[in-house]
């Protein structure tokens, strides 16, 4: 029996397309959430789905045996994973340090110094995961110190959530067509309908995103003389100015699954987040890294490996030279380049998570 679940009572990451791959497959998997409409979502899909503060609910995660979460059993309910064998999918290969490797910053008095008030207040931290998605070589010695396992408990498989990237296009279409919603659809469509390019800017989670979409608004002009379009995907601590929408820049709801519009897009506008190595796995775009705060960030931020010998793209550092990149259009990358540095983060083998896991 196997439950799954995500953070913010949401249908995300890892977990769902992982949930949604076994449930097709026949197996007894079960979506667990704290929001009933996302049960109801869920079983409108024809999936299976329970109400964690029902009776159904709480006896199926205490009799699941294997538990697949985003991040932490918190994903589902901590108090309640004691049985569980709990396969930690995380959501991100990369760069920072991350969970026990941090050792300076806003979060060290959970990680490094472990204050008895980070302790009592976030319980799912301190559980171990049995076993964790590692993605590689490369990246199974920071992600098990992290985490605090031996490396034998990481698994070095592909990310559930980048298939979607990788398979063919008619398996993408019918994943569509089955799994995403009507405003999700509607969303490809217009995308598709762009006679210019369609550029999606992920920046990465910050402390404070106050400032991180400021004066954005002026590259609507650019953007519509090439007859372009920008997505832009918030964080949920993020706060947009006025004046953002506009004919040429969409805002996604910050909950709203980007992964099934990254095929139909051209150019990756992001900085020091992970999903720069998700977007390399697909041949044929282009990347533009706008490092408006790098010299703040670095300082910030504890880096687990070297930024610029780890990182692809078109490098940006003010307003004027996102602007100039995008007038000037996306610049091919260098294909040896970029399939060196995807098979570095994710192997060269791309294994599968059902390939440890034995399942009967």
């Amino acid at each position: 029996m196997m439950a799954f679940g995500a953070p913010r009572s949401g249908f995300e990451g890892n977990a769902k397309y992982l949930f949604i791959r076994y449930s097709r497959q026949g197996r007894d998997a079960v979506w667990i959430s704290p929001d009933k409409a996302c049960v109801q979502h869920i079983r409108s899909l024809g999936l299976r789905a329970q109400y964690l503060f029902s009776p159904k609910g709480l006896w199926r995660a205490l009799r699941s045996g294997l538990w697949f979460v985003n991040a932490y059993t918190s994903d589902i309910l901590w108090a309640l994973s004691g049985g569980a064998c709990v396969v930690n999918l995380w959501h991100g290969v990369g760069l920072k340090r991350t969970e026990f490797n941090i050792t300076d910053g806003p979060l060290a008095a959970r990680y490094a110094e472990r204050r008895p008030r980070e302790v009592f207040y976030h319980p799912e931290v301190f559980r171990r995961p049995d076993l964790l998605v590692s993605a590689s070589d490369f990246q199974t010695p920071m992600f098990a110190s992290a985490f605090r396992i031996p490396e034998n408990r990481c698994l070095k498989c592909s990310y559930p959530r980048n298939t979607i990237l990788t398979c063919s296009p008619k398996e993408r279409e019918a994943f569509i067509s089955r799994f995403c919603s009507p405003q999700e659809q509607q969303t490809i469509a217009r995308l598709n309908a762009c006679k210019g390019k369609v550029y999606i800017y992920m920046p990465t989670w910050r402390e404070s995103q106050k400032d991180i979409f400021a004066g954005l608004e002026s590259l609507s002009s650019i953007l519509q003389e090439n007859g372009d379009l920008l997505i832009l995907k918030p964080h949920y601590n993020c706060s947009l100015p006025e004046g953002l929408h506009s004919s040429s820049i969409l805002v996604l709801d910050p909950g709203f699954d980007a992964y099934p519009l990254l095929p139909f897009t051209d150019c990756l506008i992001t900085d020091y987040s992970s999903i720069l190595y998700d977007y390399i796995l697909m041949p044929g775009k282009s990347v533009v890294l706008y490092l408006y705060d790098y010299e703040d960030y670095v300082k910030e931020h504890e880096f687990y490996f070297p930024f610029e010998e780890n990182t692809i793209g078109q490098r940006t550092f003010t307003r004027e030279q996102l602007q100039t990149a995008i007038k000037e259009g996306p610049k091919a990358l260098d294909e040896a380049s970029r399939k060196a540095l995807a098979d570095k983060f994710w192997g060269t083998e791309r294994n599968d998570i059902s390939d440890y896991l034995h399942l009967q």
